[in-house]
Order: structure tokens, then sequence, then C-alpha cells
């Protein structure tokens, strides 16, 4: 086990990578940290995220990794919900937060590295620990590594925004070792995991499936070289120094490094890859096939979410014999397309997607246990999506039963947006919506119907946002109506302006 920073300024070989996971544990738990505790993160790509994390599952905890985008309420609100009793958080995160940390809380403060500064165009300054702060790596030193017996802790908790506006924290049930071999299962078919693995954390780990396939890789003594941020030229040059044979990406680095010139595509000497999984987003079946002319029957895919974990598979071989596909159900797993009368369908007939991989342990929904038994169907749970089968067992998404836009592999809600912005001075009513975007996949338009005598205009509605919600949320589209289509309920028709965007995409998600 053998990290790297993508700048190759510094490398923690596995001994002392060890040792410091094993520190962090003897030092959360003199924190408090045991069995359920939660030890939040609000860091990039870094050692530390790694180190706290498998440290806090040592001994029973779970990792809360926190979006860094978030700004003060985004962020108080997690660590509220969470009940989180120590955040770790790079120098610059910490600033935009501080305020906003509840009381209790014990702040650990990592000095943010310079391969970070340099990606983000972090001030020096800004990245230095603040007056009073605890240093993490000081602290970090003051402890023994921990000798108890590991604890078999959970997962990292992820939190995933809901249509009611406030994200959910997944919250797994312990798992039993026959789940826990199954789960390694899927994650060695699916992500390729083993020891001999070197691979780049291209997207952030805030995100449920860097996160796993992260820390699993970490666990299984891979070597992996964190990328603070992607930058498409930057990778090849990684694959071709490191030798790199596992990757984990999103459609969206897919059509990044697709516009890059031919003289530096060719460039490279790509032939270390063994395996490039990717999910998080619909792929479009023109940049897939680009791919896998590009790079050989390296790419494959799989269908699932935080809830559920992996359900369906499919390598470049099957999804060229059935082409926009995104996989067959995995052993041990089931997918049921269900109508709005709630039977099940035939094959080809589309409908509203439910699923569950019995190798996983269930979940809920931290403290909103009946947000869960909303998704319920017999067992199975539905995260909204809305597809078919063919007859060979693949599935194919058609669209998004509830209302959230994925734009470059994030989930974002409206609903978040719209109870922000619905507050600014002028705004009589709003409404958020994914459009067409042919790099991120989607992008976010806002309709905004002003008061009557009110002047508003589209840069005045970004910058207000852009002081309360993290910048990713801020629609790139804005639009001004007299009156927004509403339906007879008074519920504003959102379908009624989305289409006209959608109809020359060819696609609807």
């Amino acid at each position: 086990m053998t990290i790297r920073d993508a700048s190759g300024d510094r490398v923690l070989e596995q001994a002392a990578l060890v040792r410091r996971i094993a520190q962090a544990s003897s030092g959360l738990a003199s924190l408090g940290i045991g069995p359920g505790d939660s030890v939040a993160l609000m860091l990039r790509n870094d050692f530390p995220f790694i180190e706290a994390s498998l440290a806090a599952s040592a001994i029973g905890g779970y990792a809360v990794p926190m979006n860094w985008h978030y700004r003060g309420d985004e962020a108080g609100y997690i660590l509220q919900d969470c009940q989180a009793k120590v955040l770790v958080a790079h120098a610059d995160l910490l600033r935009q937060i501080r305020a906003d940390v509840p009381p209790g809380v014990t702040v650990l403060t990592v000095r943010t590295p310079p391969a970070v500064r340099r990606a983000y165009g972090i001030d020096a300054a800004a990245a230095e620990i603040p007056p009073g702060e605890t240093d993490w790596e000081t602290w970090l030193g003051g402890f023994q590594p921990w000798t108890a017996p590991a604890v078999q802790g959970p997962q990292s908790m992820i939190y995933t925004s809901g249509t009611t506006g406030r994200p959910k924290g997944v919250r797994r049930h312990p798992s039993t070792p026959e789940q826990q071999a199954a789960m390694l299962a899927a994650f060695v078919k699916c992500f390729g995991v083993n020891p001999a693995m070197r691979t780049v954390i291209t997207g952030p780990m805030y995100h449920s499936a860097p996160n796993a396939y992260a820390l699993y890789a970490a666990r299984a003594g891979a070597e992996v070289i964190l990328q603070p941020r992607f930058d498409a030229e930057e990778l090849l040059q990684l694959i071709e120094r490191h030798r790199i044979s596992h990757l984990h990406m999103v459609p969206t680095m897919f059509v990044r490094l697709l516009k890059l010139p031919e003289a530096v595509k060719r460039k490279y000497d790509l032939s270390s890859l063994r395996q490039v999984v990717h999910a998080a987003a619909p792929c479009p079946p023109e940049v897939k096939q680009a791919m896998i002319e590009w790079w050989g029957p390296v790419i494959v895919e799989y269908y699932g979410a935080t809830e559920t974990g992996i359900v369906v598979y499919c390598d470049s071989a099957e999804w060229l014999a059935h082409p926009a596909t995104v996989g067959r159900a995995l052993e041990g797993c089931e997918v049921k397309i269900v109508g709005d009368d709630g039977r099940e369908l035939g094959t080809g007939h589309v409908g509203e997607i439910f699923v569950r991989n019995f190798g996983v342990s269930d979940f809920t929904y931290h403290g909103q246990d009946a947000k869960r038994q909303e998704i319920d169907r017999e067992g199975l749970v539905s995260v909204g999506d809305v597809g078919y089968l063919d007859t060979d067992g693949f599935l194919y998404l058609c669209d998004r039963k509830r209302d959230m836009v994925i734009s470059g592999g994030v989930n974002i809600y409206p609903a978040e947006i719209e109870a922000v912005l619905i507050g600014m001075p002028g705004v009589q009513d709003c409404a958020i919506f994914g459009i067409p975007d042919e790099e991120m996949g989607e992008s976010l338009a806002a309709a905004i119907q002003p008061h009557a005598g009110t002047r508003l205009e589209a840069d005045m509605v970004r910058g207000w946002l852009r002081q309360r919600i993290a910048g990713y949320k801020v629609p790139k589209l804005v639009e001004f109506h007299a009156e927004l289509p509403r339906e007879d309920s008074g519920k504003i028709f959102k379908r009624k302006l989305r289409e006209p965007h959608w109809q020359n995409a060819g696609r609807r998600i």
C-alpha cells in the first residue's frame, strides 16, 4: 500500500501509512470516537482523507465525507445531522465553514499541501493552520499506534441529497461475513481491486464511488495516486509514468479526454491499462464508442447508487453487443421495472427502476427511517431512475422520475437551490431544472418570475446565489418569465420549461 500525490512531491510507503492510520485510530479513540460515532471530513484528495477514513473504521466509527464546495450553513447542517464528534479539514476549507461548526466538535486542521494549492489557485497564507487551531500532523504525532483488535467498522456514511432539499446520510447496517465477502467480490469484478493494481483517484473522494474505490484499493495494498483535480493531459502523463492499470472515471472526464488534440492523445503510452470503470451519470454512446476505439476493450461500466451499491455491470464486449446499456444484474442482484400502477413490467416496457444487491447490507437514512421506507418495494429500492430491460436482461436508462440533475457525475437537487433563490428580493417564484450540456451531461437552468415592477438580471441572480450555496449549484442559464407555466394544482410545470431545451438533444438525460 503506497500513496502518492500526483505531483510526485510526497509519497507514503506501506509501513509509514499503516503506522499513521494506527496512530490516528488511537487519537480518534481518545476523542471519544467509538462504534457508530461520526468523524466528518472536509478534505480534498489528500493523504489524511484516507488516513482518517480507515482510522475511524478501524475503531467502529463512520467517516462522513463532506462536499468541500459547501459553505457555512450547508456544512453546518451535515455536522449537526451526523452528530460529528470530530471534524478533519483542510486549512483553507475550514475558513469558509468555521463559524458554522457546532460547539463540542473537535477540529483537526490539515495544512493544505502544495499540489492542492496549485490545482485550485489557493493563496499560500490560506493554506496554513489558522491561529488557535489544532494541527493534524502535530496531533497525530502525539499518539502511539492502536494495538487493540480492529473492529469491523462500517463504510463511510455518504450524504446524498433528496427532493426535500436537505441531504440524507446513507447509514448502512452492520455487514455479515457473507455480505463482506460478497461486497469484496463485486469490487474485484467491477473495480478490479487487487494488491498489484496501480490507480489514480481522479474524482473527489467525498463522492460515494471514488470514496469506495480509493478506500478498497488502499485496503487491498494497491498503489494509489491522488490527483487533486482532474486534468485530462495530466492523467495521460500519470498513466504513462506510473504504468497505471486501473481507473474509476465519469463520462465528463471521457469528454474532456476526447477533446484533447490528436497529437496529445497519441503522445502517451497507455498500454498498461487493464480496467477503466465508469458510472455516476449516463454516458453518451458516441463518447463511449470513441473511448473503446482509443483505449481498447478495457472500458467497463456499472449502475448503482450510494443506497444500493453496485447492481448491474457490463464489459466492453457486452456494451458493443448492446449499445447504450448500463449492464446486466450481477450475481446476487435483482432489477425490476415497475409501472405507475405498481405492477412489474415486461421486457422492453419503460418504468421506474427498482434494484437490490442482496450481498450488500441494508441501509437507512440517518435519523429518517420513514424516507427509507418511501423508496422501498418488497425489499428493492428506487432512486428515481426510469428505464427498461431488453430480452437478454440488459438495463437501459431513459429518464429520471424525480427532479434530480446530474452534472459531471454530481447529483444536484433543484429543491435545495429553489429554497434559497425564492428568498432573493424581487423573486416571486422560480424553478430549477437540467438542460443538455455537451461536456457535463447536464447543466442547471433557472426560470424566474420576478415581482411586478422588479428588474432582475442573470448576473445579479448568480452573484446572490454564490454568496449562499456552493458554486456548482449556481445555474449556468437564467431565464425570466412574466408567468411561469403551471399545472392545474398550481405547481410549476417544469416539463414545459425543460422540453424546449431537450427537443434536439437526442436524449432525455
